[in-house]
């Protein structure tokens, strides 16, 4: 169990080094100098003198050589140091502080609304009843993983807070406002739990374990709740990985559209401006989060299924 851990957690380290190299990278190929567009927007997108931008580049370090930024970098995440924003000249581990809570309260909405709706989709289009009914909620996640984002929050916003006034279309205080946002970032979530436990409960039912259970005189309904239910859930709980590691994409298109605070407005601001500590501390908060949720599945998992045991090398059935 021990040597498992260590395992996971090197494999949660290097995920998370992966994820801020490969950011780090990326960005210094971007084109354009973020110094550049930080100077023209202090001055009213004038001009600015090459001599200004070189002297604001050596106060930031921008012009070492890439290794020594990239090793400085490293060594100061290691100790939660972000650095400063290019833009801002806010502490960037600040910035992510204040914005988080925000994101958080719908993404934590927003997971819980997947498990429920998707788990209830994916049980109802099982259940004994009229092959039509079976078929048309079957369908529905196919259908709601090909819906946009903003084209959903848009749709919300003119239903519920234009036409009936429910819940409010803008700002980011108070519960009410997070409805909206989180049900927007729901809806491919609860698609993707839907699709995954609806096709695992239709294998499960076809196993031989089932035919037992059908031969001492058990429904469709029992067999599905009391027996499938927990088998079939393997699929799904890994899908609580993969929302984890959607959130802070989807919060920059649900907070865009919503006008509310939080780690996707950071995002986006941050990557128009190039400002590059930001963008980089973001990736790596959320590569963090990746990493752990999925550590936590994993370790969730004998507790579904018995038969999965977890051994110094891996996790075996």
């Amino acid at each position: 169990m021990v040597r498992y851990l260590a395992g996971r957690l090197l494999q949660a380290l290097l995920v998370v080094w992966a994820a801020f190299t490969v950011a780090f990278v990326v960005l210094r190929l971007l084109p354009g100098d973020p110094v550049a567009l930080m100077l023209s927007g202090r001055n009213g997108f004038e001009a600015v003198s090459a001599e200004e931008v070189a002297r604001v580049r050596a106060e930031l370090g921008l012009d070492r050589p890439a290794v020594v930024q990239y090793l400085s970098a490293l060594g100061a995440a290691l100790r939660g140091d972000f650095g400063r924003s290019i833009q801002t000249g806010r502490p960037v581990s600040e910035m992510i502080a204040e914005a988080l809570p925000p994101t958080l309260q719908i993404g934590t909405i927003a997971l819980a609304l997947s498990l429920s709706a998707g788990t209830a989709i994916g049980v109802l289009g099982n259940l004994p009843g009229s092959r039509f009914a079976r078929q048309v909620l079957r369908s529905v996640p196919s259908l709601s993983i090909s819906l946009p984002s903003f084209w959903v929050g848009l749709a919300l916003i003119q239903l519920l807070s234009l036409r009936w006034p429910v819940f409010p279309s803008l700002g980011g205080s108070g519960l009410a406002s997070a409805v909206l946002p989180a049900c927007t970032l729901a809806v491919p979530g609860t698609a993707m739990v839907a699709q995954m436990l609806g096709k695992s409960l239709h294998a499960t039912l076809r196993e031989p374990y089932a035919d037992t259970i059908r031969a001492t005189g058990a429904g469709r309904t029992r067999l599905l709740l009391g027996h499938g239910l927990r088998n079939a859930a393997l699929p799904a709980v890994t899908v609580v990985g993969l929302l984890a590691g959607n959130l802070i994409g989807g919060a920059v298109v649900v907070e865009t559209v919503f006008s509310r605070p939080g780690v996707g407005r950071v995002t986006q601001f941050a990557v128009a401006t190039q400002d590059l500590p930001v963008v980089q501390g973001v990736v790596v908060v959320a590569s963090v989060a990746f990493a752990a949720v999925n550590l936590a599945v994993d370790l969730l998992y004998p507790a579904l299924d018995p038969r999965i045991r977890i051994t110094g090398r891996r996790a075996a059935a």
